[in-house]
């Protein structure tokens, strides 16, 4: 049984914020790729548990956020970049994990929450509004993949099950409620959503390889989330620096086209 893990660092129990965490200039990046590399090793635990063979991780945090000295030895790693679309997924796989997810742009409760980058304001597929994690599991769906199981923050695992009412979830911090953060510049939207109750580290990898561990026993239960084509996709970013925003819009008749096409923002109006 081949398994799927695509992994983001946002979504990380003991993930505080992008300035510290995110990229390598930050103080504690190193913490965040460990804590991420371990949350990874936790959902990897419980595919072997459930009779997994063959297991293939993604470094999908734009800096890269998982450290290979400290990933489990049963997985293959495919990092490094220039990456695009399907990130090595194909029709071979029979399940996939989202490990580290954080909710899309203007979600109340959302942790750091935003999509590819803090100055997207909204993106929506055929009338659809989705983040990272719809994106993530509509190309898995592509190949017939089910997405079983996704961790990260309380508001990414109830943004999944609004796709797949009954994917495995692992919520491993709850971000506090503020309201939606439209019209918030990028740098303001970055520094919006920071506050969060997290599980200690330990205990959010225990919960992690459950659900884990309970999604691939489960694999042939959980349903594909999907959109028929044609496609329409509409990007809108955020104000900046006395800028206002733009908006793209993408068509292509085949989703990882769709996905792939450059996304060119022109002020709207």
């Amino acid at each position: 049984m081949k398994v799927y893990i695509m992994t983001d660092m946002e979504g990380v129990a003991g993930v505080t914020n992008w300035d510290d965490f995110g990229s390598p200039e930050g103080r504690y990046y190193e913490i965040g790729r460990e804590l991420t590399t371990r949350e990874v090793n936790a959902a990897i635990e419980g595919a072997l548990e459930a009779g997994a063979t063959e297991i293939l991780v993604v470094d999908g945090h734009g800096h890269g956020a998982i450290n290979p000295l400290l990933l489990h030895p049963e997985a293959k790693l495919l990092t490094g970049r220039p990456l695009g679309y399907p990130f090595g997924c194909d029709h071979s796989f029979d399940a996939a994990f989202i490990v580290g997810q954080h909710a899309k742009s203007n979600t109340d409760g959302g942790h750091l929450c935003h999509t590819g980058s803090f100055l997207i304001e909204e993106l929506s597929i055929n009338g659809v509004s989705v983040g990272e994690l719809g994106c993530n599991m509509l190309f898995c769906a592509y190949f017939g993949v089910p997405t079983v199981m996704v961790s990260g923050d309380l508001a990414a695992t109830e943004e999944a099950r609004a796709l797949v009412p009954n994917v495995e979830v692992a919520p491993v911090k709850e971000g506090l409620k503020r309201g939606s953060a439209s019209g918030l510049t990028g740098t303001e939207n970055k520094l919006f959503n920071g506050a969060a109750i997290h599980l200690h580290p330990e205990k959010a990898r225990e919960r992690i390889r459950e659900a884990a561990r309970r999604g691939l026993e489960r694999r042939d239960e959980i349903g594909l989330f999907w959109l028929d084509p044609p496609y329409e996709l509409v990007s809108r970013t955020r104000p900046q620096e006395g800028q206002p925003g733009g908006v793209a819009v993408n068509r292509a008749d085949d989703l990882l086209e769709l996905l792939r096409l450059p996304r060119r923002h022109e002020p709207e109006g």
